[in-house]
């Protein structure tokens, strides 16, 4: 190459250079002529803002959350911040979106927020401000169009400085923890005349929906779910002509009806949401009506036994539906394989019987199907289930389907939860073949008549990749070892062995499972009569165990003595099993225990008064053992069973006066005992939730929590102290019981005269003080 060659790269490169350096000065000025200048009182007001609160994971419930204001640096404009929107024109901060950003702490009308004067949307959603009100600040936003301040923890009153904010097109306050607002929704109707978008979710509204709400004409979302409506939803805001969205759901004293003119509904109505309401409800009429409908949520609305009608398949908009909790009966009308663009189907809790139509198969985009609690036989349909490639939830449970697991099941890859308990599917279960189901975390196929093969090599084998199971049922499976592919499982919260053939010892690896994440473990209804390793409140089990249910098998012997502090254990019950002794005196450090259940063993002890000291103690059943002697009174306020709710002292040989003022101590406490031919106690968690299933003498009761008219005494209705040595006399105190139904204190030694004033309780019907030394007459 010569030289005048290489002058010419040269100076090409020079050119080159020269026009790109060009082109970035200018394009960096553009820049910067496009981005705002931000205001330095607000870049003051916004760093000190920043201040105010402090970062917490826990704060924000979404995954992806961040701490948005860590970018936040006075070295830059303030318009360039993450969450910050500046006016182009004039620099000012028009726009917060903080959404998600771990907020913690406080927030108090003197926040310098309420300075940034020109802000028109203000997003503050999923934070924590600990239980703070909503600044009457507010105010000084006169400009807001966008508020939304859902998910953050806000408490007392919503401000009548929010209805003042006349330029709001959108404003969301749902899911905080306010208290009764009753002229909320009158006075926004009143004064923001503008809205858009409204939801007040899961606000304590406790009031009527007032008719001015339709005067909302621009309105296309209503979200009212939650709010303790009552009332009649006013018909008029069906004839908004904008509205998209109405969703009245949870308000169960919230009723009715559709305008009789079908020309003047609401012609676009895509999102009709109202569940667990008292609306009054022609589903024919509604779906020839609303035919627009993408989301339709009729759950729990009572609605008149029938079928569902074949014009429901002309929805074809339909993406959304949930019937559950209803009465409707007949078959699944095959229409609804019309709805190709289905994603989830609710069809639980009702009266549907025959078989499940071949159409669903259909759905090819379904995500949830739920069919469980109806009638509906018949083989499961292997074909159908085939098609449903992208399922991730579903429930076939409580119904009546017998035959085998379909293969196809084996092959819906995105499966997460697979439920088919309470059938009558019989054969055998290969539990390798989940091995496909590599997604799956929940899994129910107890009480059938499968027998589930749980033992392989290939299972066994440490190379194999299990799915991660987070609830795994496997109760009444005919499995006859403890599965060996348990302890690979390092998330298990729920674990159901119960009603198996499993024998001899529980293993030691057992309590070495999920020891992060395991709350809940039921190995009762076996032949188990040991342990290599004794488990222990608070000892070598996960610290999360919640309920442990070792009942009605054959272990023996005395319990561990050493329990310790730090345990969550909510739940034990050890009853119909050869466990004799005295009951340590260490459970009395399983501090959050409420249910003891002890009942048929062969314990020889006084009373537990010592288990008086437990804060959370509600259930205590020590019946058919033998604990013996004087139930005495103490006088230590720490032993005074404070929340006790049922107690079972029947068939032991406890002597002396029965204490009832001391036990009746105004905690309400209930006893019942041999009269019940089953005794079922439930309990959530989450929820804190008891339900209670009770047959006294054949007759059947069902509490769905432990009532709360239990904590008062005269909601007391069972109360059985027979087949013990009691002496001393009857108080005529129990006549404050008036709702007993049932006394029996009958195989005692009690003496002395029948109180007159048990004459007064209306409600008795059972009354048995017989085999003792009593005077009088019996009340009839």
């Amino acid at each position: 190459m010569g030289l005048s060659s290489l002058c010419l790269i040269s100076v090409s490169i020079y050119i080159l250079s020269t026009i790109v350096l060009f082109h970035l000065v200018v394009a960096n000025s553009l820049q910067s002529y496009n981005t705002p200048t931000c205001h330095d009182d607000e870049i003051s007001a916004l760093l000190q803002f920043k201040q105010s609160f402090v970062s917490r994971k826990f704060a924000s419930d979404y995954e992806g959350a961040y701490l948005k204001i860590s970018s936040w640096k006075s070295s830059n404009s303030c318009c360039s911040w993450d969450g910050v929107e500046c006016d182009e024109k004039t620099g000012h901060v028009i726009g917060l979106d903080l959404s998600s950003s771990c907020l913690y702490g406080p927030f108090g009308s003197k926040n310098t927020l309420f300075s940034l004067v020109h802000l028109q949307r203000l997003n503050l959603a999923d934070n924590d401000f600990n239980f703070s009100q909503i600044p009457t600040s507010i105010r000084n936003f006169p400009r807001l169009r966008y508020l939304n301040l859902s998910y953050s923890v806000f408490s007392g009153h919503v401000p009548s400085e929010v209805s003042q904010l006349s330029q709001l097109s959108s404003l969301d306050l749902s899911q905080n923890d306010f208290s009764s607002n009753k002229e909320l929704l009158r006075s926004l109707a009143q004064n923001l005349t503008g809205l858009e978008t409204l939801d007040l979710s899961s606000i304590n509204i406790s009031s009527t929906v007032p008719d001015t709400l339709a005067n909302l004409s621009l309105l296309t979302s209503l979200t009212l779910n939650h709010c303790g409506l009552f009332g009649k939803l006013p018909r008029r805001i069906f004839k908004l002509k904008n509205l998209k969205v109405l969703d009245v759901r949870d308000n169960r004293a919230l009723t009715g009806y559709f305008p009789d003119d079908y020309s003047v509904s609401s012609p676009d109505l895509m999102s009709l949401k109202l569940s667990a309401t008292n609306f009054s409800i022609n589903l024919p009429s509604l779906i020839e009506r609303f035919h627009s409908l993408k989301e339709l949520d009729l759950s729990s609305c009572n609605i008149s036994e029938g079928p569902v009608p074949f014009s429901l398949g002309n929805l074809r908009d339909l993406i959304y539906l949930d019937l559950s909790y209803n009465k409707f009966n007949g078959q699944v009308p095959f229409s609804l394989g019309n709805l190709k663009d289905f994603i989830y189907l609710d069809l639980s809790y009702n009266k549907f019987n025959g078989q499940v139509p071949f159409s669903l198969g259909n759905l090819r985009d379904l995500i949830g199907l739920d069919l469980s609690y109806n009638k509906f036989n018949g083989h499961i349909p292997t074909a159908m289930l085939g098609n449903l490639t992208q399922l991730t939830y579903l429930s076939l449970s409580n119904n009546y389907f017998h035959g085998s697991v379909p293969q196809s099941l084996f092959n819906l890859t995105n499966l997460q939860t697979l439920e088919l308990d309470h059938n009558s599917l019989s054969g055998t279960v290969e539990f390798q073949k989940f091995l496909n189901l590599q997604k799956l975390t929940d899994l129910d196929l107890s009480n059938n008549n499968l027998e589930l093969l749980s033992e392989s090599r290939f299972l066994n084998n440490a190379t194999t990749v299990l799915p991660k199971f987070e609830y795994l049922r496997l109760g009444g499976c005919n499995i006859r070892e403890f599965p060996v592919f348990l302890r690979s499982q390092d998330v298990l919260s729920w674990l159901d062995l119960s009603g198996n053939k499993l024998q001899g010892q529980v293993p030691k690896w057992m309590w070495n499972i999920s020891t992060e994440t395991l709350s809940y473990i039921n190995i009762s209804h076996n032949f188990l009569s040991g342990f290599e390793k004794t488990p222990a409140c608070g000892g070598n089990f996960s610290a999360n165990l919640e309920y442990l249910k070792l009942g009605n098998n054959s272990f023996h012997g005395n319990l561990p003595q050493s329990y310790t502090n730090g345990s969550n254990l909510r739940t034990i019950d050890i009853g119909h099993n050869n466990f004799h002794g005295q009951l340590p005196r260490s459970l009395a450090n399983c501090a959050s225990l409420e249910s003891l259940v002890l009942s048929h063993n062969k314990f020889n002890d006084t009373f537990p008064v010592w288990l008086g000291a437990l804060l959370e103690l509600k259930i205590l059943k020590v019946d058919h053992n033998v604990f013996y002697g004087v139930i005495l009174k103490h006088d230590k306020k720490n032993l005074q069973f404070p929340v006790l709710r049922i107690l079972d002292l029947s068939y032991n040989d406890f002597s002396g006066q029965f204490p009832f003022e001391y036990i009746f101590s105004g905690n309400g406490t209930t006893t019942i005992t041999h009269d019940l031919e089953y005794y079922l106690i439930y309990s959530f968690s989450s929820v804190g939730y008891y339900s209670i299933t009770i047959i006294c003498k054949g007759v059947e009761r069902y509490y769905p929590r432990i009532p709360e008219f239990i904590g008062k005494l005269e909601g007391i209705w069972s109360l059985n102290l027979s087949n013990n040595i009691l002496t001393g006399r009857i108080p005529s105190s129990l006549s404050n019981l008036s709702g007993l139904e049932s006394l029996d204190l009958s195989h005692n030694k009690l003496s002395g005269e029948i109180p007159q004033q048990l004459a007064q309780l209306d409600s008795l019907t059972k009354f048995n003080v017989s085999h003792n030394n009593l005077t009088g007459p019996v009340q009839s």
